[in-house]
C-alpha cells in the first residue's frame, strides 16, 4: 500500500480496471468485486463511459453502484477512482458546465457521496488549463472528490494543468506495458517521479497481445517475459504486471480481466523478482534493438 500523491488515500499496488464490467449479473458483479478484495485489490477504477459499448452510457458506475446498495459496507473497503470528459460524438468535453455536472452523475448512478479519485479521462483542446484546474479545485473544496488526476495527457499537458492547480495533481494513468513503452521513451515516468505522481497503467497486457503478438518484436517480449515466468512459477500475465511494478515510478498496473481466476492469477505477480538483466532483456525485446 502507498499514499496516493498529496493525500491520505492509502492504494493498492494493483488495482482493477471496470471497462467490461457493465452487463455482468448483480451477483456476478459481487463476486468479481469480491475476488479482487481477497486478492488484495483495493483499487478500482472505472468511467462513467464505461458500458457505453454495451448496455449504455454509465452502465459500468450503476452496477457498482447496485453492489454498494446490497452490501454497503464494500463502499469502505475500496478506494474508488473514476474518470469523466468523454462525451461523443463531441469527442471531448472538460468544461466546468459539462465536468460538475459529470462528477455528480458519477456520484448518483455509484450510490456514494464521494469520488476518492476522479481523473480528466481524455484532454479537451478547447478547454484552457486554468479553467479546467478551476473546476477540479471546486470538484476537491466541494468534498465529492477527494483527489484529482488525469488520464492520457501528455507530459506537457500535465505540466500545464499543474500550474493553475491549488490541490495536488494525485495521479497519470497512460497506456503502459512491455507492449507500449511510451511512458518511457516521453519523458511521463521521469515526470511522475520528479512530482511524485501516482502511475495507473492501463492495458497492462498490451491489449491481448500477451497472448496474441502482432509482431516478431512482440513476440521477442512475450519469449523474454515467458523465461522469467517459467523460472518462477507464474503464468506470463502475473510476469507482465511485475515487469511493470519494477520501474521505480512504482506505476500501478489495472488489471482489466472480468475472470475471477485470471483475477486471482494477478495476485502471484508480488511472487516474481527481476535481476536487473531479465527486466532489459524484455525492454530490448520490445524496442527491437539495443539501448545506446
Amino acid at each position: 500500500m502507498r499514499a496516493l500523491n498529496g493525500s491520505n488515500i492509502m492504494v493498492s499496488s494493483m488495482a482493477w480496471g471496470m471497462w467490461r464490467f457493465a452487463g455482468q449479473s448483480l451477483a456476478g458483479a459481487h463476486e468479481l468485486v469480491e475476488t479482487a478484495l481477497e486478492t488484495g485489490i483495493k483499487f478500482f477504477d472505472t468511467a462513467d463511459i464505461y458500458g457505453l459499448d454495451g448496455p449504455r452510457f454509465g452502465a459500468a458506475e450503476e452496477l457498482l453502484g447496485a453492489v454498494f446498495s446490497q452490501k454497503p459496507e464494500l463502499r469502505d473497503q475500496i478506494v474508488l477512482a473514476s474518470k469523466g470528459g468523454i462525451m461523443p460524438p463531441v469527442p471531448y468535453d472538460s468544461s466546468s458546465r459539462y465536468l460538475e455536472k459529470a462528477i455528480d452523475d458519477s456520484l448518483r448512478r455509484l450510490r456514494t457521496d464521494r469520488i476518492d479519485l476522479w481523473q480528466v479521462h481524455r484532454p479537451d483542446i478547447l478547454t484552457h488549463p486554468a479553467d479546467l484546474a478551476a473546476t477540479l479545485d471546486k470538484a476537491v473544496a466541494s468534498g465529492k472528490v477527494r483527489a484529482v488526476g488525469v488520464s492520457n495527457f501528455t507530459p506537457v499537458q500535465i505540466d500545464a494543468l499543474r500550474i493553475y492547480l491549488n490541490a495536488p495533481l494525485a495521479s497519470t494513468q497512460p497506456e503502459f506495458s512491455p507492449f507500449h513503452l511510451k511512458p518511457i521513451e516521453d519523458g511521463q515516468l521521469d515526470q511522475a517521479m520528479q512530482h511524485q505522481l501516482t502511475v495507473m497503467a492501463w492495458s497492462p497486457l498490451g491489449g491481448g497481445r500477451i497472448s496474441s503478438p502482432d509482431s516478431e518484436r512482440g513476440n521477442a517480449a512475450v519469449e523474454a517475459l515467458r523465461q522469467v515466468a517459467d523460472a518462477q512459477g507464474v503464468s506470463i500475465a502475473a510476469a507482465a504486471y511485475s515487469w511493470i511494478m519494477a520501474h521505480p515510478a512504482r506505476p500501478i498496473p489495472i488489471i482489466g480481466s472480468q475472470n475471477v481466476e485470471r483475477i486471482r492469477d494477478a495476485g502471484t505477480a508480488y511472487q516474481v523478482t527481476w535481476t536487473r538483466e531479465d527486466w532489459y532483456k524484455v525492454l530490448v525485446a520490445r524496442r527491437g534493438e539495443s539501448l545506446p
